[in-house]
């Protein structure tokens, strides 16, 4: 919020400013207004900034390829091609863990069944946890990410066919 001090300058809370402008960069708004009586702040951005959020998304097409490239040591090399048809896609930018906690067993393992809305991994994104569920029941194939990996938005995560 702001304030005035003694001199009648203006103080601004830079921290509740940093979390609007986060919270304007998650929702992919382009202005938010917080008000506390005779206190108000604004944040807002060009709608023409914007779109380059919107531009990340084909990015991930470099790092799908590395994720595949490291599957055939341990996994099968023919799991390549999979990821496009039946991957399930990051639905945000965040931080990828595989387990509820560093000393929990993984979510999901290659060839595990796993039913519609079973957990396969957790996406922490401005220190939310978001679970990211199976679209539909079948067998883990491929898990194309490590634990605590940055992810970005539409990068394929897990491979359930």
């Amino acid at each position: 919020m702001t304030d005035t001090n003694d001199t009648g300058a203006m103080q601004v809370d830079v921290n509740l400013v940093r979390q609007l402008a986060e919270l304007l960069d998650t929702t992919q708004l382009t202005e938010i207004e917080v008000e506390d009586g005779a206190r108000r702040i604004r944040v807002a951005r060009k709608a023409a900034q914007a779109a380059p959020v919107q531009h990340y998304a084909p990015a991930p097409a470099a790092p799908q390829v590395a994720p595949p490239l490291s599957i055939p040591q341990a996994e099968v090399g023919a799991s390549a091609p999979a990821p496009a048809a039946n991957a399930v896609k990051s639905p945000m930018v965040g931080t990828v863990y595989l387990s509820a906690n560093p000393e929990a067993k993984a979510f999901v393992t290659i060839g595990q069944k796993v039913a519609a809305g079973d957990t396969l991994l957790i996406i922490e994104a401005m220190k939310v946890m978001n679970q990211i569920v199976a679209p539909s029941a079948g067998t883990v194939t491929a898990v194309l990410v490590e634990n605590g990996q940055p992810v970005e938005f539409d990068q394929p995560l897990v491979v359930v066919e």
